[in-house]
C-alpha cells in the first residue's frame, strides 16, 4: 500500500506541472574567455537605492569580462534605453572603444528595439540571458552584490550620500586583486598600478607603476597569464559548485527528441 501511494504521489501530473522543481534543470556552461580587454562587456542595473541630491536611485554597471574593470553611471529610475545607450558612450566607448559583444539580462531597456537597432548599426552583438536565469550574467551580479555591500558600509550614517562616494568605491574595486585573474583590473588594462595616498609618502617604497612600465611583449604576456588564470579558475574554482549542480541535473538528462512535461504558470499582466 505504501509503495503504491508513494508512486502515485511521485507521478501526480498536477504536482509535476505546478510545483517548482527542487533542483537545477541544466548543466552549467561557462562563457568563453574574451581575447582582450573590453572586447566583451557585461551590464546590469542596481535599483532601489536611496535618492541622492539629484534624485538618482539607480546605478548602471558595466564590467569588462577579461580584466574585471568596473565602470558605473548614476541614473534615475525612469532611465530610458536611449539614455542608457548615451551612458555607455560616455563611460565605456570613449575610453575603451566598441566591444564585440555585450552580456546582459532581459531588462526591458536592453531588449528594446532601440538597443537592437543600435547594435546592428555598430556591428556588435548582444548576448542576453534566458528568462529567469541570472547565472548567465553572474559576473555583474557578483559585482552588484559587492558594490551594494560596500556602499552600505561607507554610507551607513548618511545613506543619501552614496553617489558622492561612488568614485572612491569603484577605485577600490578596480585596485583590488581579482580572485579569477590574479591581478588588479587597473594592472590588466594599463600594465601599471595607480598612485594612492600611501604611495606618495616620502618613506614609502611602493611605486605607482611608472618605473615598472614594460614593453608590448610584457603586455602580451600579462594578457596571456590573465586568460590562463581565468580558464583555470573556471575549471577549478567553480568545479565544486558545478559538480554539485551537474550531479543533480544528470538525473534529469533528457535524450534528444525525448518528451518533456511542461510546467504550468499563471498568466500575469502589468497594469
Amino acid at each position: 500500500m505504501y509503495k503504491w501511494v508513494r508512486k502515485y504521489v511521485q507521478t501526480c501530473e498536477t504536482c509535476q506541472r505546478v510545483k517548482p522543481a527542487p533542483s537545477s534543470s541544466a548543466l552549467l556552461m561557462s562563457l568563453p574567455v574574451p581575447a582582450d580587454c573590453w572586447r566583451s562587456v557585461s551590464m546590469d542595473f542596481i535599483f532601489e537605492l536611496p535618492a541622492d541630491a539629484r534624485g538618482h536611485t539607480v546605478i548602471l554597471v558595466f564590467v569588462c569580462r577579461l580584466s574585471k574593470m568596473v565602470r558605473l553611471a548614476t541614473v534615475r529610475k525612469s532611465v530610458t534605453a536611449p539614455q542608457a545607450a548615451q551612458h555607455f558612450v560616455d563611460h565605456v566607448f570613449r575610453h575603451h572603444g566598441l566591444p564585440e559583444a555585450f552580456v546582459s539580462d532581459r531588462d526591458p531597456r536592453f531588449v528594446s528595439h532601440f538597443w537592437q537597432h543600435l547594435f546592428r548599426l555598430l556591428g556588435t552583438r548582444l548576448d542576453m540571458s534566458t528568462a529567469d536565469h541570472p547565472q548567465t550574467d553572474g559576473q555583474t551580479e557578483r559585482v552588484n552584490r559587492v558594490l551594494e555591500d560596500t556602499l552600505r558600509s561607507v554610507c551607513a550614517a548618511e545613506p543619501t550620500t552614496w553617489s558622492t562616494l561612488l568614485p572612491q568605491v569603484v577605485f577600490a574595486l578596480n585596485n583590488a586583486v581579482h580572485s579569477s585573474t590574479g591581478f588588479t583590473p587597473f594592472y590588466v588594462n594599463g600594465l601599471r598600478h595607480p598612485r594612492t595616498p600611501l604611495t606618495l609618502l616620502p618613506a614609502s617604497n611602493l611605486d605607482g607603476g611608472e618605473a615598472n612600465a614594460e614593453d608590448s611583449r610584457g603586455l602580451k604576456g600579462l594578457r596571456t597569464s590573465v586568460k590562463r588564470n581565468l580558464l583555470s579558475f573556471s575549471e577549478t574554482g567553480e568545479a565544486v559548485r558545478q559538480r554539485v549542480r551537474d550531479a543533480m541535473a544528470a538525473a534529469q538528462d533528457r535524450p534528444m527528441g525525448g518528451l518533456i512535461l511542461r510546467c504550468f504558470k499563471w498568466e500575469t499582466k502589468s497594469y
